[in-house]
């Protein structure tokens, strides 16, 4: 879908380019608010998404004359719902799905997706805001994986999220690497909290592992304490009933989950 039928007559670039802005070098503390109060300008879009995807520029609404030549407040990543192409296993409103994965990383306190909003009042729409990464986008799951075994925690920490989460389309390139801090972040988290269990990740290299310590902890506590009215909100009741479950499954294995279906992989992998 290009921005012409969604009515992007004021994207200000066919193809977005955000080497072109001064990109914030990390993810600050109050990005939530940045994203939640900031004014939005819509830049153009990302290529080779799927979805109508976005890149808008996010601009302090108490300095409005920094937003004609300074740096933006922040930039990030716009899903409208308008821009989505109909799934027959996901009902419309992926962008809700967006937000409550950013909630359930926060609650479960494995918290690996940039800071996510809604927005009712965004230029196309509703829909969702998430704080762009600084990424080295040469980078992703499949080259890291191999040579960094400093990330390995933070890839379980991802690949239990994608169990929580019910991701069923973690590709290679959905894991950014931030270039300031060396955080990496799970991106692209539309197509999670189906009821039924369906993970598709590229995650496997832990098949079969006890979970560590942490992570067990983090799971059983989340399984006991159940989700909260924010991420309930923007789910249907059997898919908060279904994260519950999982928790629910994997604090009693207490271990990675296998794929014996040879199912469990997205298309593309990257």
């Amino acid at each position: 879908m290009s921005a012409h039928e969604l009515g992007a007559d004021r994207v200000r670039r066919d193809d977005a380019e955000p080497d072109a802005l001064a990109v914030p070098a990390t993810v600050p503390p109050d990005a939530l608010h940045r994203l939640a109060a900031g004014t939005i300008e819509l830049v153009g879009r990302m290529p080779h998404a799927s979805n109508g995807t976005f890149l808008v520029r996010i601009d302090d609404p108490a300095e409005p004359e920094r937003a004609d030549d300074g740096d933006p407040w922040g930039l990030a990543i716009y899903k409208p719902e308008r821009g989505e192409r109909p799934l027959w296993d996901f009902e419309p409103g992926l962008y809700r799905r967006e937000a409550a994965a950013y909630r359930l990383g926060v609650a479960a306190g494995i918290d690996v997706v940039p800071p996510t909003v809604v927005r009712s009042d965004a230029p196309l729409g509703e829909g969702s805001l998430q704080w762009f990464v600084n990424a080295d986008f040469s980078e992703h799951y499949f080259s890291l994986v191999e040579s960094r075994a400093d990330l390995v925690d933070q890839f379980m920490d991802i690949a239990v999220f994608d169990v929580l989460a019910n991701n069923t389309d973690r590709k290679s390139g959905h894991c950014l690497l931030e270039a300031a801090t060396d955080r990496v972040w799970a991106i692209d988290n539309g197509l999670c909290f189906s009821a039924e269990f369906k993970l598709r990740t590229v995650i496997w290299e832990f098949a079969g592992d006890p979970l560590p310590a942490r992570l067990e902890t983090l799971v059983r506590q989340l399984a006991e304490r159940g989700v909260g009215d924010d991420i309930a909100e923007l789910l249907a009741a059997d898919e908060v009933a279904a994260i519950v479950r999982r928790a629910e499954r994997l604090a009693a294995r207490g271990a990675f989950p296998v794929d014996r279906s040879g199912r469990g992989y997205p298309w593309p992998l990257v």
